[in-house]
């Protein structure tokens, strides 16, 4: 007996109906992204291995523990499925010399992966969403980005999302504040777990990001970072702030706020929430301004975030946001297989003009509902009897949620007349239609509901 195949652990089926949710959030999305004028962008899943290393940085979890990395059999290269999609974007932009003829605002869309735990909202192939503005130096840009996420909560109606700032100043700030980090911990090595001390002196400021309950005294005594910032910076985020105050968008200083990935300076920030447990962030970003440099493009600034999608979606659930989705305008009652023709046109006619057709046809896959349990083979009295009753299709379209109900009997066709018959208002009410004259009562049948809004 073989063996029964089954995705692989964390990652995971998305089938309808949970599908429609990534659907409508998708569409808000796209239109909060045109509103601030960022154009979309697909990199591919497979990047080279050392894109990774290097943008990510050899010492973070992501590149030492994360990472579904292997080697390929016709060339011998060592690939990764992405983990992240900022260092394909950078990678992209400097390949096709994006930002030859100025700066580009940019947002993605898809799936990475990560080898970890699976947990909620955590999963080993999960989806981001993220933005991107190359070439853009000042502080309103860093806002800018802020204020769109701070508009997608609100589109999707989240309330329960606080957004946290920091600054982690530029690279030679940091290297005081690092060596000073250093000295601090050394004096308390005794303190530390098995990743402090493992990160002591290769990143000792993602010491500052554990989530170890035993550390979190130690931490919290740490230098902070803010008092080793110049003036430069320190204007940097005042800027940004300014931006955000005059929004009316609230926010907290969190000095110990810092990014997974080595590639930020100066501003960073997330949106966090407490509806998720210890899956708390669901956005997070900040300017890596040096990071198309260090990937072997001319230096330019840049500023991103990117939204965990899983994430965004648990929230949408538990706080019931997530709109009904809404059936076809019109289910095609066909009781005779004699006319398909003709029935198919009209319904194509119908489809052309925006409205959304589900026309009735035997199953046969044997699940509860359906009117058959083997293939039709034969015409006839067979297929009458395969394609169902007038009440079992009627039960059907109702079930489908349409609207309407468009009756394609023999007695109707042979007038060259269709029956509309209404499924939701005024349920019953029926009228006959002249087929050829469908052009002029095709866009009565359009319901215009909230599945219209997610096209």
């Amino acid at each position: 007996m073989s063996q029964k195949l089954t995705a692989v652990k964390g990652m995971n089926d998305l089938l309808p109906p949970d599908s429609n949710a990534w659907v409508w959030l998708e569409s808000v999305v796209q239109k909060v992204m045109r509103r601030f004028a960022y154009s979309n962008i697909r990199t591919p899943i497979v990047e080279p291995t050392a894109l990774f290393v290097r943008g990510l940085g050899e010492v973070t979890d992501i590149v030492e523990k994360e990472m579904y990395s292997f080697e390929d059999r016709l060339n011998h290269e060592q690939l990764t499925l992405r983990p992240e999609a900022t260092a394909g974007v950078v990678r992209a932009t400097i390949e096709h010399n994006m930002l030859y003829d100025g700066g580009k605002r940019l947002y993605y869309m898809g799936p990475m992966f990560r080898h970890e735990r699976p947990q909620r909202g955590r999963y080993r192939q999960f989806h981001q969403i993220g933005a991107e503005a190359l070439g853009f130096a000042l502080p309103d840009v860093d806002a800018e980005l802020i204020l769109m996420a701070h508009t997608l909560w609100k589109e999707l109606g989240l309330k329960n999302v606080k957004l946290e700032l920091n600054s982690l100043g530029e690279p030679e700030e940091r290297l005081k504040h690092r060596q000073a980090l250093i000295a601090y911990f050394e004096s308390h090595s005794a303190l530390l777990d098995e990743d402090a001390k493992r990160r002591l002196h290769s990143n000792p400021l993602r010491i500052l990001d554990t989530k170890n309950p035993a550390m979190q005294d130690l931490v919290n005594a740490a230098p902070n970072l803010m008092d080793f910032l110049g003036e430069k910076s320190k204007s940097h985020l005042k800027g940004v702030c300014s931006i955000l105050d005059a929004n009316w968008v609230e926010y907290s200083l969190n000095a110990r706020l810092v990014r997974g990935m080595d590639y930020y300076n100066l501003t960073v920030f997330e949106f966090i929430t407490d509806q998720l447990g210890s899956q708390g962030t669901i956005c997070g970003g900040g300017r890596y301004d040096y990071l198309i440099a260090q990937m072997g493009g001319k230096p330019a600034p840049a500023v991103g975030w990117a939204m965990g999608v899983e994430r965004v979606i648990e929230l949408l659930k538990d706080a019931n946001l997530i709109p009904k989705v809404q059936g076809p305008d019109v289910f095609a009652v066909v009781p005779e297989s004699e006319n398909l023709e003709v029935v198919m046109q009209v319904l194509q006619t119908l489809r052309s003009k925006g409205i959304s057709v589900q026309m009735h046809s035997p199953s046969a896959s044997g699940n509860p509902g359906s009117t058959v349990t083997a293939p039709i083979t034969g015409n006839g009295g067979d297929e009458k009897a395969a394609r169902g009753s007038m009440k079992s299709q009627f039960k059907r379209a109702d079930a489908s949620g349409a609207s309407f109900a468009l009756v394609f009997g023999a007695a109707e066709l042979s007038k060259g007349v269709v029956t509309v018959k209404s499924l939701r208002d005024g349920v019953g009410a029926q009228r006959e239609e002249s087929i050829s004259q469908i052009d002029g009562w095709a866009s009565s049948l359009q319901s215009g509901g909230e599945m219209k809004d997610w096209e």
